[in-house]
């Protein structure tokens, strides 16, 4: 009975350890299949393994590429476009309709100022004026009595002094009288006003407004702020490395974030000399047409058509995208190969732009298959 239940309860159990001793063997077997990883990013494969990769190696080909260079900027107005509205003179804000974002044209009246140095101006002129009459009639007169030898040269000299020193006053004055826009020539003494009118300098809109009625301001303080968008530029901001690429005349094509359907032609008319801390500068371009809606300051992309240019290029099969950033595999033996990050530029007909090879021109790389042999880089790490 006991022989009996022996053997019961043996075979089962002679059964499993068989059954683990083969597990296990097989495993051993099967070991040197398996991928070999490192913490350098290199992958080592077997012939076999290779082979059901289907990976096809190649150099890197030196050839001309042409493509778009994407960038972003905003907006920007000239210097020239931009005018800021003071009083040199200062004084009080009597009256203004203006508004941000409100149209203007050449010329239109914009504000009153009131001030009671304006009446004093007026009168100082009015008054050097005047003088001016006497002293040009009393040179005149001595210089002709002068002559006839009936008076010194003394009294002809005071005489001259004076009617100079009148013109040379009444000059400046005038001069200051066309600072806060009155007319020098048409001013009499029943013209005298406590305020002067502030005209537009330009075609635009107001962008900004600084004061309110009653306001005092000083000569130095703007009182509106006007811009003529007609001669918008649209500033890209542009990286070191991408500064070769470009020249004055290149057509560039722009679109806000909010309408990408709706393209703006532009063309190259300045390129910075100087680079920012960020190893940028600035490209300025020129729109064909103008689009009211393009306001000062707003942010736009930009794609800029890049001429042909020989590059070092790649399959596109040959880059893989992992962990946000772009790789290819540098074959290091016929079945050792390495993770590589590299930077890529254009992409053209299959074939994308390698940049900084100067280096692994001559190496070669995984131009077919490099996915699968991502994969199973990857599928090892996660065990």
């Amino acid at each position: 009975m006991k022989n009996k239940l022996y053997n019961y309860y043996t075979i089962p159990f002679l059964l499993l350890a068989t059954s683990l001793v083969l597990t296990t063997c097989s495993k051993k077997k099967e070991s040197p299949q398996e991928v070999f990883i490192s913490h350098d990013h290199k992958v080592a494969l077997t012939a076999e393994q290779l082979k059901l990769a289907g990976l096809v190696s190649g150099k890197m080909e030196l050839k001309k590429i042409s493509g778009i260079l994407r960038v972003n900027g905003r907006i920007d107005v000239p210097p020239q476009n931009i005018v800021s509205v003071s009083v040199p003179l200062g004084g009080y804000l009597k009256y203004t309709k203006l508004l941000p974002g409100m149209q203007v044209k050449k010329g239109e009246v914009i504000a009153n100022m009131e001030d009671q140095q304006y009446i004093q101006l007026q009168q100082d002129f009015l008054m050097a004026k005047a003088r001016l009459l006497f002293s040009t009639n009393e040179y005149h007169r001595q210089k002709e009595l002068n002559q006839n030898k009936a008076s010194s040269d003394k009294i002809f000299q005071q005489a001259e002094s004076d009617y100079t020193t009148g013109k040379i006053t009444v000059s400046a004055l005038g001069e200051k009288l066309k600072l806060i826009g009155i007319d020098p020539e048409t001013l009499n003494e029943n013209l005298i006003s406590k305020s002067i009118k502030i005209y537009a300098p330009i075609n635009g809109y107001v962008s900004r407004v600084n004061v309110n009625i009653g306001k005092y301001t000083q000569p130095s303080e703007v009182l509106f702020e006007l811009i003529n968008p007609s001669d918008i530029h649209l500033a890209l901001t542009i990286f070191e490395k991408d500064l070769s690429k470009l020249s004055i005349g290149q057509k560039v094509v722009a679109y806000t974030n909010n309408q990408p359907d709706q393209k703006h032609a532009c063309e190259i008319i300045l390129i910075g000399k100087d680079l920012s801390a960020e190893r940028s500068t600035e490209v300025h371009c020129h729109f064909e047409d103008y689009d009211k809606n393009l306001i000062p300051g707003m942010y736009m992309n930009a794609e800029i058509e890049l001429e042909n240019t020989k590059a070092y290029v790649l399959p596109e099969d040959a880059i893989v995208r992992f962990q946000n950033k772009q790789y290819v595999f540098l074959e290091i033996t016929n079945l050792e190969f390495e993770l590589l990050e590299v930077q890529i530029g254009n992409t053209e007909n299959g074939l994308t732009e390698i940049r900084s090879v100067d280096q692994l021109s001559e190496k070669k790389f995984v131009v077919q298959g490099a996915y699968n042999l991502l994969m199973k880089m990857k599928n090892k790490v996660d065990e």
